[in-house]
């Protein structure tokens, strides 16, 4: 079986740790644990979340004023390899006799996705409202509010297509485990001469491990977080789990945006187009939930199970 594992940002840092080196390469060998398991039995591609690590170097970067900051595109491709390096490090370390490999990702984005023109996605430093002011003058930013301060928001297209994907395929026919499309990948757009640019934009990580997933076709997408599965009314005193349903039953509008919604719709997507099964929950279940033992199944109608 072809798996497709997207490690969310608990991979690395969980909510309230430090984001040192050291802390991120404990978190690794945890999760490559629960990858290890998977990859012992089924051929495994591995995507990733990076949204800490960007916030951390954009934080570097306005410290250091003698240089402009960064774009998106290279912060992108920063964090993909580092992350990915963390990753494949410890993975040979724990399969020393699976062939491994990182790979930096480009996705395509259309230049013309509505995205470009609601920027919806934080990124950064939290500033006052002056200084968010004053930097979006200055640098061209959009901002908007964000807690108890502002933030620059950037625009979160739809990919369209992994520039790399027949490298990933020829690795993963040749049995090798790879590490790619990490942080969604890097966001590119393509001129009228074929050449690739880098743009200042995120593409949301669950996107783009469906779209990986469903290139590939791949048997299964785990998405996997820092919870056990899906809750119905998560928060209140009704909250209930949701063991397994079929993609008619769930609807991604009655979860939270920013957190479980992408990757609901990640999720029915994946099951819709390819009648294949995606599921959704912690890291640490990976291997119980492809079995059914463990978080949210998310099917096809005629996969439903009695």
């Amino acid at each position: 079986m072809l798996v497709v594992a997207a490690l969310g940002g608990n991979a690395l840092l969980r909510r309230g740790e430090p984001a040192d080196a050291e802390t991120q390469r404990k978190n690794v060998k945890v999760a490559v644990d629960a990858l290890a398991a998977l990859a012992s039995h089924h051929r495994l591609v591995v995507t990733h979340g990076n949204g800490p690590q960007v916030g951390l170097l954009a934080l570097q970067a306005e410290a250091y004023r003698d240089v402009e900051p960064y774009p998106l595109d290279l912060l992108g491709a920063e964090t993909e390899g580092m992350i990915g390096y963390l990753l494949e490090q410890s993975l040979r370390s724990r399969l020393p006799d699976t062939q491994t490999a990182t790979l930096l990702t480009q996705v395509i984005v259309d230049p013309q996705d509505p995205a470009f023109a609601r920027p919806s996605k934080p990124i950064g430093p939290m500033y006052d409202k002056a200084t968010a002011d004053r930097l979006a003058r200055e640098r061209h930013w959009t901002v908007a509010p964000d807690g108890d301060g502002w933030r620059r928001v950037v625009a979160c297209p739809e990919p369209q297509r992994i520039v790399e994907l027949s490298t990933i395929r020829t690795l993963v026919d040749a049995g090798v485990l790879v590490v790619c499309v990490g942080g969604g990948g890097i966001p590119v757009t393509v001129d009228e001469r074929g050449a690739l640019h880098g743009v200042e934009a995120v593409i949301d990580k669950d996107r783009s491990a469906e779209l990986l997933a469903r290139e590939l076709g791949a048997d299964a997408l785990l998405l996997l977080t820092d919870v056990p599965c899906v809750e119905r009314g998560h928060g209140t005193s009704l909250a209930h789990p949701i063991r397994e349903v079929s993609t008619r039953e769930l609807d991604p509008q009655d979860f939270a945006g920013g957190s479980m919604r992408p990757k609901i719709e990640a999720a029915c997507r994946f099951a819709t187009e390819t009648g294949k099964l995606a599921a959704i929950g912690a890291l640490a279940d990976a291997s119980a939930i492809l079995a059914g033992r463990a978080g949210t199944r998310v099917v096809s109608e005629t996969r439903l199970r009695p």
